[in-house]
């Protein structure tokens, strides 16, 4: 395998929103060289390659940053960095102002004012959200985008990075990128778990198929603090579709009902956790199915439903369509997705500075995969690419590009082709992939047991997973796909590793559906901290945090 040696002041990883505005922000206010490296193509990768119908975090009329941050930390029972959700909120109406110049159509109401659709949310018309953010890298002269390339490793001594190792998922070409810091924007993860949709509709799923958790697995590897992964995300959605059910519920006021018409969601509560929960215990006491209670909207809110739903899930229009029946005649059925791991939604991922430099020094998180700052949404991405492009900008003043020897890249090198090189053996990479997202599902509390799951199913888990991560190490590659998708799966296996400890380690349900420990069903205020970890010598060590609240600020020097 060819190895491509490339130089740069800040390597950004995963070219979605965070990663494309961090790039932006760089060439905006620093003179500083940028290589922003997409697995994909920047034009439509990650969690806005389909589009979406309104910005979900603003600060809307009469409301504050900290309103934000109160609206935040009650939906996560607690457990958040006040100091992010507050560093982030108050940049919210700044960034959809820069994303409007840049082309958005944001729409107005009879005044002139963005159209509100609810207390924290503006209405756009974001079919092209992604292309807009990409075309905004053109003409960048600092800025260089490397589309098709697969970011595996970091490279990291004595705690500092030094760059990254990949390869491109075409050309049986490597690549060593050294830079003087990296941000990693690379999403959260899915495919950990069995997904409600089976068969060839298996990716008709909420998240990204293709977010495979690498910036996380890459930060675990590397010796990384993480937190708070086990807050999973498990959204409701329209069945079938997978399509959001907010703009249902925001747009159209509609309650939550089961199959008698009761509305449930006063009994269970309106957090994001208890809204799925509720609809989980209605349909397992027989009360089920569930619905999102359109019947009786006006036909022009039923046509602003079928606009907006083209805009970023066209299934749910054209399941109305076919049906010959729309959301006014019928209520929408509604169902739980698979478990996720996603800081842009939840608290997990890197545990980072108010800067978003992680415990690794120049290395900085934005975006899903950053923790502690939960209900980012599309501007808290954009709010923490920013941030963490400005400490970038200003970390490499006096850093050097420091040498890589050449025996790691000669290892990473037979590495990768140790894939080629392995005979076909019993087991194939879907196979395997299958078998982790069972042991998921029945063993560590996915859609099957209904979210549910106890200490001794845990250790099962763990003992699997850790069995398909020796049988991935023995796949092999006919071709670069094959590769790509044998290291998608790793990084998956490694994240399913931490997150199993992370549900071990939490000895309460905080958060029913999303933590539903069954030998510790009721929330204890013993447990007001953060659950954190680290990887040592291949191990996962838990570590825990006292919270951070009431205009206190974190720094790494605490760490220890």
């Amino acid at each position: 395998m060819d190895f491509k040696r490339l130089e740069t002041d800040i390597l950004i990883i995963g070219g979605g929103t965070a990663g494309c505005f961090a790039a932006l922000t760089i060439a905006a206010e620093s003179d500083a060289e940028v290589l922003l490296v997409e697995k994909a193509n920047i034009k439509r990768s990650g969690c806005l390659a389909a589009g979406v119908n309104a910005i979900n975090a603003y600060i809307t009329e009469g409301q504050t940053p900290e309103d934000y941050v109160g609206y935040a930390k009650r939906d996560a029972e607690e457990i958040v960095r006040e100091d992010l959700l507050l560093s982030m909120a108050e940049r919210l109406n700044a960034v959809t102002q820069k994303l409007e110049k840049l082309g958005l159509v944001i729409q107005k109401d009879e005044q002139g004012r963005y159209a509100a659709r609810g207390t924290r949310n503006i209405k756009i018309n974001g079919e092209n959200i992604k292309p807009i953010l990409a075309n905004s890298l053109k003409g960048q002269k600092q800025v260089k985008v490397l589309n098709h390339i697969n970011i595996t490793d970091y490279v990291v001594e004595n705690q500092e990075i030094k760059g990254a190792f990949g390869f491109h998922v075409e050309e049986k070409v490597g690549y060593l990128i050294q830079a003087k810091a990296v941000i990693c924007a690379t999403g959260g993860a899915a495919g950990l778990y069995k997904p409600n949709n089976p068969g060839f509709s298996r990716h008709k799923m909420w998240y990204p198929p293709f977010n495979t958790g690498a910036g996380y697995a890459m930060g675990i590897r590397a010796g990384a603090e993480m937190t708070t992964f086990e807050m999973r995300f498990i959204a409701l959605r329209c069945k079938d579709t997978i399509a959001p059910t907010g703009t249902i519920a925001q747009g159209a006021k509609a309650g939550q009902i089961n199959s008698r018409g009761e509305n449930y969601e006063k009994t269970y509560g309106l957090t994001t956790s208890q809204r799925v929960y509720g609809t989980i215990r209605e349909n397992m006491e027989g009360r089920g199915p569930c619905y999102l209670d359109t019947r009786g909207i006006s036909k022009k809110q039923e046509e602003e439903l079928y606009k907006a739903y083209l805009n970023m899930a066209p299934s749910q229009t054209l399941k109305w369509m076919e049906a010959g029946k729309g959301p006014s005649d019928e209520p929408v059925e509604i169902e739980g997705t698979e478990p996720y791991i996603v800081g842009g939604h939840t608290a997990s991922g890197y545990w980072v500075d108010e800067k978003r430099e992680t415990t690794i020094h120049g290395l900085y998180a934005a975006g899903d995969v950053a923790g502690g700052c939960p209900q980012k949404y599309v501007t808290g991405a954009l709010a923490e690419g920013e941030i963490a492009a400005q400490a970038a900008a200003l970390y490499i003043r006096e850093k050097e590009i420091r040498p890589i020897k050449e025996k790691e890249v000669e290892k990473k090198g037979k590495e990768y082709l140790s894939f080629f090189w392995n005979k076909s053996g019993t087991f194939t990479i879907e196979q395997v992939e299958e078998t982790m997202q069972k042991v998921m599902d029945q063993y560590a509390g996915g859609i099957s047991v209904h979210y549910q799951f106890n200490q001794k199913q845990l250790l099962v888990a763990e003992e699997k997973i850790r069995f398909l991560s020796d049988i991935s190490k023995k796949l092999h590659a006919e071709d670069m796909d094959d590769l790509l998708r044998i290291y998608e799966l790793r990084e998956r296996l490694v994240v399913c590793e931490t997150l199993i400890a992370h549900l071990r380690a939490r000895k309460e349900t905080r958060w029913h559906s999303f933590c539903e420990n069954m030998d510790y069903p009721q929330k204890s205020d013993q447990w007001l901290i953060y659950v954190n970890s680290r990887m040592e010598n291949g191990v996962i060590r838990i570590i825990y945090r006292d919270l951070v609240t009431g205009g206190e600020k974190y720094e790494h020097k605490d760490s220890k």
